[in-house]
Order: structure tokens, then sequence, then C-alpha cells
């Protein structure tokens, strides 16, 4: 079938099987010109099919030549209807790892649930014997608690007040505020739950008690600070307390390892374009001038480009203590948060506006990389033909 997108806000209700192998595979060349020393050899990848999950899968596999497993939960095709864009993902990756001579196991399935738990130690045992890296990237609306069954749902609200601020509609590209009340007590804890680090943790213990870790392993997992304009959504809102929630769990993660001189990390990652990302108020709107003025001064980063630097230079390629700032977090977002980058961001925002859209931000940039997560827009793509989904 011949294949185009259909996008509705955050979300495209369709994918392209061969944009998506395109895109892994311009990822994986990248990766394979920015190869490190000193990487891990088996990797477990949670939350591995979209994103900066995706990234450090490649990262880990091209650049360092890890052998890996990657869980997620995705949508198969059906009939006339394609896979989800991560499916074509991981099916492209494990194609391409497996050419290489590496291991490249996924399984699709809720991450939270003690079965996938279960299914994914057995693998490891069969597959790689030990793993010494865990990557934990993932993003859920909503996940079952596995011993309760209780059904827990994320929300993106303030916390304390109500929040009126600008954002943009990328249907329309309209500049508009939008109003959010604030969250309640429960809906604080449902995303505490959902996006928090109990679920790291408990991945975390399972592997450990099977001894599945090797000597000196690392878990690393992903947050983000940004600037003030965002704090009331994010950091200061639901979102930002389910992350101090990780800082826990890594601490928790690093007493737990201490017999086997292992290491959890929090690495603080730039403002990229993801399926997750995407679906915040503001942040569209912030990314996009954020993306103008970044490429402006030659610092912009996808993805692949953050997780390169991250495994290559900052947690293999040499000691991880240096890397980290005072409450054990690497950061890499300097680059967005240096003086200069946030300066020309904040003289731009109060300008901003449906009229000026395209001039003070790079919208249209913004919306190739959200085409791009769903294996549209590759120049390398032939999108008038038919293909089998």
């Amino acid at each position: 079938m011949i294949i185009r997108p259909k996008t509705r806000g955050f979300i495209s209700l369709t994918a392209h099987p061969k944009g998506c192998e395109e895109n892994v595979r311009e990822q994986m060349e990248y990766a394979k010109k920015h190869k490190f020393q000193n990487a891990p050899k088996n990797v477990l990848v949670i939350g591995a099919s979209t994103g900066y999950g995706l990234a450090s899968r490649i990262a880990l596999a091209f650049g360092g030549g890890a052998n890996s497993i990657g869980v997620f939960f995705e949508r198969p095709s059906d009939r006339d209807k394609p896979a989800s864009a991560g499916k074509y993902n991981s099916v492209a990756f494990e194609k391409f790892a497996s050419q290489a001579g590496l291991v490249a196991e996924n399984v699709n399935g809720d991450a939270f649930s003690s079965e996938i738990k279960e299914r994914v130690i057995d693998l490891v045992k069969s597959k790689l014997g030990k793993i010494d890296c865990v990557v934990y990237s993932l993003a859920s609306p909503k996940r079952t608690d596995p011993f309760s069954g209780e059904v827990f749902k994320s929300v993106l609200k303030p916390i304390g007040a109500t929040f009126t601020g600008k954002t943009v509609n990328v249907d329309r590209d309209e500049v508009h505020e939008v109003t959010i009340e604030p969250a309640t007590a429960e809906e604080i804890k449902a995303t505490e739950k959902v996006m928090g680090g109990e679920d790291w943790e408990l991945w975390m213990q399972a592997l450990h008690s099977e001894k599945l870790l090797a000597r000196g392993t690392k878990t690393i997992a992903y947050s983000y600070i940004g600037p003030e304009v965002t704090w009331p959504i994010y950091t200061n809102g639901t979102i930002g307390a389910a992350k101090d929630d990780l800082m826990r769990a890594r601490a928790a993660i690093n007493f737990l390892l201490e017999d086997i001189g292992g290491q959890a990390i929090v690495s603080i990652n730039k403002a990229v374009v993801t399926q997750a990302s995407a679906a915040i108020p503001v942040v569209p709107l912030y990314m996009s001038i954020l993306f103008k003025v970044m490429k402006e001064k030659g610092c912009h980063e996808g993805c692949i480009e953050q997780m390169t630097r991250l495994f290559g230079e900052k947690l293999y390629g040499q000691s991880p203590a240096r890397s980290l700032d005072e409450q054990g977090r690497i950061r890499m977002d300097e680059f967005e948060l240096s003086k200069d980058v946030q300066a020309a961001v904040r003289e731009i925002w109060p300008k901003i506006s449906t009229e000026n859209l395209a001039e003070l931000s790079d919208i249209a940039g913004y919306k190739r990389e959200f085409l791009r997560l769903f294996g549209f827009g590759l120049n390398s793509v032939n999108y008038d033909e038919d293909v089998e989904i």
C-alpha cells in the first residue's frame, strides 16, 4: 500500500516501514563514524524502540559493538493498518545488528509487568549470559502495578497553582495560550508511579537477584530540566516530581549494586523531538525557538548525537566521576542551557506569535523531525511506491 502521514496533534496515525528503516540506518551510520573504546559487551535497553532509547541501543551497538536485548510495547500491523513506528524501528535495528554479527533480541510487551521481566531474564540467560549495561528509557501514559494490579495514569500538570503560558498548535502553526489546572495529590502520586523510578528499581532488583549483572555494571536513566519557561509544566510539575523519584531510585540502586561495584546514573539530556516531548504543552514552541538558536550557533544535537557523546565520551570514554554534577548526574544539556543560547531564546520568547512564528523559530525543522519519528520526510525514500506493511 502507499502510506502517507496522518498526524493529529502530537501523534501520527501512520508509520512508513521503509522510512523507519532508513531513519535507523542513518543513525547507525552516524554511530559507526563515532566508535568508542571500553564499551559494554551486553546491553539491556528498556524502552528501546524510539527516541533516546533507540538511539542508545544504536550508539552502543554500532559505536561500541555491544550485543543487546531491547524491550518495548509496540503495535504490529493489522490488515490495512501499518504497524507503529517503534515496531518498524525495532525490526530494522534487529536486521542491521544481525548483519553486523551482533546479538539483537527484541521483546515486545509491557515492560512494567512481571511476565516481561521474567521473559527477559530467560533471554539473558540463554543469549547473553550476563549484562554489563542497563539503559532505562521508558515513557508511558499508564502503568499497571505488577503486585496490586492497580492502573495508574500519568498527567502533564503543574503543581500548586494554575499555569497559563504560550504553546503552539503544530497542525495549524498557531501560537496561543494554554491554561492548565494544578494536579491533585492523587494525580501527582499516579504520575510518580508511571514515570518515576520504581520500575527501574524493580528491573535492577530482578536482574541482580538472578546474578545476571556483571561486575562493574552501569545502569542509566534519562531526565530533563530545561529552562525556567518550561518549569511550571515540567520540572516543577507532575513530571518533575516523577523525575525526583528517579533520583531516589538511583540512590537505592547504587546501594543494591555495591556488592558488584556497579553504578546507577541519571543523565540530564537536551530537549529533542520525541513522541513524549511533543505531548507536553509549551515544550514544542520552546524547542522550535531553541532549534533555531542552536542551529545558528552550530551546537544543535538530535538523539543519536546526544547518545554517541554520552556513551562515547561521558560514560565510557573517561572516568564517569568527572562527568557528574554536584547531584551525581551527567549533564548532556550543557549546550542547551549555556548562557548565550538561553539569552537568545529569552529574547525571542516574548515576541513570538502566530504571525512571526516562521521567522523567529524553526517550526519547519521541528515538524520535519517530528515526521521523521514515523518514517516520513526522508529524501532517500520514495513515498509514492507501494510498500509491504
